[in-house]
């Protein structure tokens, strides 16, 4: 009866464990979608400020550029 028991606590165990990794991936992968989401729209402002300033630089070098030919 005692190795009956033991036996049905460790699968007890075996069952808890397995659920609780399912949860804790499914956060996991919740988690680094939100991570995954913010980052792009980081990555996308920052493209575009980059896409400005550099139309800005293109354009004041080609002044520059336009100013010392005359």
């Amino acid at each position: 009866m005692k190795k009956l028991f033991i036996v049905l606590a460790v699968a007890s165990l075996g069952f808890v464990a397995c659920n609780n990794e399912a949860k804790t991936d499914a956060a996991v992968d919740s988690a680094a979608n939100k991570v995954e989401e913010v980052a792009g729209a980081a990555k996308d402002s920052i493209t575009s400020i980059a896409d400005s300033a550099t139309s800005k630089i293109d354009s004041a070098a080609k002044a520059t550029v336009d100013s010392l030919k005359k």
